[in-house]
């Protein structure tokens, strides 16, 4: 990876993201609770959550990830409450479409993700990019399930 890429790649915006993820820590009596690992890199994200008539009422993240990582956390973090199950799953879906197969930018409110374009190129990274919102799906499959 050369200097410019990795300019291109830890914008300031993606750097800003990275140190001010909302809604860190762990939640005391979490409905549901998911941890994913990245085994390219060793990041990790546990998501905690509770949900009140099927939406995210309050959650919580434990992000020990990448630039990337977080910054993805950051961006999920600012979209999460009040969302659906089916929102979290299409924004992750979306997300997995738009770093591996050139889809578009998740919809709104998840269309933070567009800072993270330039990682398409780098699928070293993509796992990490998704941790959050894969724990985030998983936490809420589990909350429901109970």
């Amino acid at each position: 990876m050369s200097d410019s890429d990795l300019i291109s790649l830890y914008s300031g915006r993606i750097l800003e993201l990275a140190a001010e993820i909302p809604h860190t820590g762990r939640l005391p009596e979490a409905q549901g609770s998911a941890r994913r690992r990245s085994p390219v890199c060793g990041s990790t994200v546990t998501v905690d959550l509770k949900l009140r008539d099927g939406r995210v009422e309050d959650f919580a993240q434990d992000v020990k990830a990448c630039a990337l990582g977080q910054a993805s956390a950051s961006i999920m973090g600012h979209a999460l409450l009040g969302r659906s199950r089916t929102e979290v799953e299409t924004a992750r879906d979306a997300l997995r479409a738009m770093l591996t197969s050139g889809g578009p930018v998740p919809e709104a409110p998840f269309d933070g993700y567009e800072v993270l374009l330039p990682a398409r190129d780098y699928r070293n990274r993509h796992a990490s990019i998704l941790l959050a919102l894969e724990a985030a799906a998983e936490a809420f499959a589990e909350a429901e399930a109970r």
